[in-house]
């Protein structure tokens, strides 16, 4: 296996998100291993195969273990990308002649430096010296939210997280008519909501790699906005409702005509609705009234 090979790696990493879902953390570790181990990883590969979202937002799972495991391999892929970049010459500066009254101030740099984050300070574009000036004063504070929100945990040059900001700021603009009006505020809030969301860091670094686009994002919903994590957490709040979503005085039918898949008794109870089209068969509800279990089926 080649260590730079992109479709071995996407592999890795759908069976990492797919170990994710299931919380399965002996796979989520044997993984990570190989991960850090088994490729070699730069920047085009990290983008390609999308692994930096994958491995980014376990920096937040519920398991210490993951979490540190994943915040260390991170950190080692910012550290190697960083060293694969061509550093920027500083021209030469002749030395000061050590006379009377000759300056000993070393030369400022002219160089732009990596943005090195404090641990524990979230980056913010008043820390960053990011200037915004669009000519607004409401855009600029606008475009220096979408700032704060894409920066606070991201190690991306000042330059590039700015530049996503403004790219941001000036999609929704175009789609409120190219007016400051309160939609484009409340839309705004929404995205910084949103994007500066601890639990969803996979969202941040999409944009900040230019993966996920302006122009798609300002049109997202919350929910499409979500972690994978997140919307499958909702899809089993929606499921949930579902049962509940009846009449107390509903009827529910009693049969043996079901086994729980859970306790593999027939003690069952079901209750039939029409949740989507007419023309579509109905969605049938049942609860074992042993264990409790619940499923569905049309």
């Amino acid at each position: 296996m080649s260590p730079t090979d992109v479709v071995e790696l996407k592999k890795y990493v759908k069976r990492l998100n797919a170990a994710a879902l299931e919380s399965n953390e002996e796979d989520i570790l044997s993984i990570l291993g190989i991960l850090k181990t088994e490729f070699k990883i730069t920047e085009q590969v990290i983008r390609e195969s999308k692994v930096g979202l994958a491995v980014g937002k376990l920096r937040q799972h519920e398991s210490a273990k993951i979490a540190s495991v994943a915040k260390d391999l991170v950190s080692s892929w910012k550290s190697t990308v960083g060293k694969q970049k061509p550093k920027t010459p500083v021209s030469a500066t002749p030395k000061p002649n050590n006379t009377a009254g000759a300056s000993s101030k070393p030369p400022a740099a002219t160089a732009a430096a990596p943005v090195t984050q404090n641990a524990g300070i979230p980056r913010t574009a008043k820390s960053d010296g990011a200037s915004v000036n669009t000519g607004d004063k409401v855009r600029d504070k606008c475009t220096e939210l979408v700032y704060d929100s894409l920066a606070s945990d991201s190690g991306a040059p000042t330059d590039q997280i700015l530049k996503r900001a403004q790219e941001v700021e000036k999609a929704v603009y175009k789609n409120h008519n190219n007016s400051v009006t309160g939609e484009y505020r409340n839309k705004i809030r929404s995205l910084f909501v949103n994007l500066k969301d601890k639990n969803n860091p996979e969202l941040r670094e999409g944009v900040v790699s230019g993966e996920i686009l302006a122009e798609k994002l300002v049109t997202m919903t919350s929910e499409e906005m979500a972690s994978e994590e997140q919307r499958a957490a909702l899809k089993k709040i929606k499921e949930a409702n579902l049962f509940h979503s009846f009449s107390a005085q509903e009827s529910q039918a009693e049969t043996e005509a079901f086994q729980c898949g859970k306790c593999k008794q027939r003690k069952c109870r079901y209750r039939q609705a029409q949740t989507r089209s007419a023309d579509e068969p109905m969605t049938t509800f049942v609860t074992c009234t042993v264990c409790g279990n619940r499923w569905k089926f049309s």
